[in-house]
């Protein structure tokens, strides 16, 4: 069910997408888990991206930045052995590729293509070369004007200068840009910092209790594109 806050306009210029989750499955690694690991992937893939997560905003509060490829094997690690799982060295580095090869949920093509005619950007935590590598192998690379990393800022989202990052590179006030993520806190950071963000609820879970709240909540991306008018 869409529940948008605000009426839409055509002031919307940019269209900005977080990539894990939003564009991506993150969990669709549950699969090579599970081939390693029978009976543990759902829960190797769970508990690895709470990690990944947790340590992304850790770091920011510690002030010690490392890149998203840093933080995603970390994560891993943390998970295997909290899951007492026996991860070799060859089948962590097949997990950390899943990573390059996610899934993209079913209705993200379609939805790029009706949103064509303004400029599309990812914003993304990710390491340039693992978004990159993304964008490519999963062929939706030619749908972005621009892939942003956090890496460029050396911090993590939610922090305001990430979302400054699609500001300065697509040249369009932060009031004009549309924010698409399927992370409540995200989309929360997002609207904070004065994009028009947009919820992709998934999971069908309540809006955060935090500062900036987003102008649609919206089931998946096939919504979107009747929003952004």
């Amino acid at each position: 069910m869409t529940t948008p806050a605000m009426p839409m306009s055509n002031a919307i210029q940019a269209i900005v997408f977080d990539a894990y989750g939003t564009l991506y499955d993150v969990h669709s690694i549950a699969e090579t888990g599970e081939r390693f690991f029978p009976g543990r992937g759902q829960a190797l893939s769970q508990l690895w991206r709470t990690k990944q997560l947790e340590y992304t905003w850790l770091r920011s509060l510690m002030e010690r930045y490392e890149d998203f490829s840093v933080v995603t094997r970390d994560s891993l690690d943390y998970t295997c052995a909290a899951l007492k799982i026996d991860c070799s060295t060859g089948q962590a580095a097949a997990l950390m590729d899943a990573y390059r090869h996610l899934k993209p949920f079913p209705e993200v093509l379609a939805a790029l293509e009706n949103l064509a005619g303004r400029p599309l950007a990812i914003l993304s935590n990710g390491a340039p070369e693992m978004l990159n590598a993304l964008a490519a192998n999963s062929g939706l690379q030619r749908h972005f004007a621009a892939v942003l990393s956090v890496d460029s800022v050396g911090i993590f989202k939610p922090v305001p200068r990430v979302y400054q990052l699609a500001v300065d590179r697509l040249k369009v006030a932060k009031e004009n840009i549309a924010f698409i993520s399927s992370n409540g806190w995200d989309a929360a950071g997002g609207a904070a910092f004065g994009f028009r963000s947009y919820w992709v609820n998934r999971a069908g879970m309540p809006v955060e209790r935090l500062p900036g709240k987003p102008v649609a909540v919206i089931r998946d991306l096939s919504e979107l594109p009747a929003l952004i008018v």
